[in-house]
């Protein structure tokens, strides 16, 4: 089901927000896979992560048990006072995609998806620069966004001689969603940058930190994250604020301006108990909005290997090709 939706706003911007519903026809492999991985789950998901726990989560794939694949497309550098980012550059190179990986601030890598990330570096014909951000409980808020923000003002410098392009586009999964509107708020008010990034891609991300009423209500339901991760993984990123503070535009963003921002993907599950975050967002984002709702999918689906994953990596790849020209 498509539906487009235009709305004027009280400042007279206009808006185009365009909702996907998708993957219907397969609803029934998503749901028997959650299912399968709720009953495989522990009984309590852990949220007082000690540091040997810590340590297994950022060695590991996010989805199992074994470290990723390192690529040997790959090449790590130092950008920008010292942040470190691993980059894919494709033969054919017509745009930049800076990309946050997702992991509750506390975990994942830019070496986490080599795999996955050089085949959208192939398909899209982008240069791919993942950010190794600080993660906490050790570097809480704001180390993780201040080096983002660090990453992206060096590609608005430095693209161009780097990669041959100012094309340039952002994004990530979940946490490193958050990173990527958080960073282009940033350059917005802190540098006047608008407009250097041209699309945003942000994959089932946690816009309120504070909690919109999906998460609070998703409850104990064993599907990777539930309401009691979610709380402690805030804990973790912003320890001892509360309700209110957690509101505040520059952590939440959900509550800021969202003037100036570009284009935007937004793909939530049915199933994620962050559900309501891109449903919210894409109906204040100023500029362009495409929402892709997956039928049955949970929170980080695209870990693992499901038809819808499959599907969401062309999707992603299609509009990454096509997005800022």
């Amino acid at each position: 089901m498509t539906t487009t939706r235009t709305t004027r706003r009280a400042t007279t911007t206009t808006t185009t927000l365009r909702t996907l519903r998708t993957d219907q026809d397969c609803l029934a492999e998503t749901l028997k896979f959650n299912e399968d991985f709720a009953a495989a789950a522990p009984a309590a998901p852990r949220t007082d992560l000690d540091a040997d726990a810590l340590a297994r989560l950022r060695r590991n794939r996010l989805g199992g048990d074994t470290p990723p694949v390192r690529l040997p497309q790959g090449r790590d550098r130092i950008v920008a006072g010292g942040v470190p980012v691993r980059v894919f550059v494709p033969e054919c190179v017509e745009g930049v995609y800076l990309h946050l990986h997702g992991g509750g601030w506390a975990f994942g890598s830019a070496d986490g998806q080599d795999e996955r990330l050089w085949r959208l570096a192939r398909a899209a014909r982008l240069a791919v620069v993942s950010v190794d951000y600080r993660l906490a409980p050790e570097h809480p808020f704001p180390a993780g966004p201040d080096d983002c923000a660090a990453a992206a003002r060096w590609l608005v410098r430095h693209a161009a001689a780097e990669f041959g392009t100012e094309r340039l586009l952002i994004g990530g999964e979940s946490a490193g969603a958050h990173l990527s509107v958080l960073t282009l708020l940033r350059l917005r008010d802190e540098d006047g940058i608008t407009g250097a990034f041209r699309a945003a891609n942000l994959l089932f991300g946690a816009y309120d930190l504070s909690m919109t009423p999906s998460q609070r209500r998703f409850g104990v339901r064993r599907l990777l994250t539930d309401t009691e991760s979610l709380r402690a993984a805030y804990e973790r990123l912003i320890p001892g604020t509360g309700e209110e503070r957690r509101r505040s535009p520059g952590i939440s963003p959900l509550y800021a301006d969202l003037s100036g921002l570009p284009p935007v993907r937004l793909v939530v599950g049915t199933e994620d108990p962050l559900l309501d975050d891109s449903l919210f967002l894409a109906a204040r984002w100023q500029a362009p909005v495409e929402l892709g709702v997956v039928a049955g999918a949970m929170h980080g689906f695209t870990l693992f290997p499901l038809t819808i994953t499959e599907r969401e990596q062309r999707r992603q790849e299609e509009y990454l090709a096509a997005a800022g020209r």
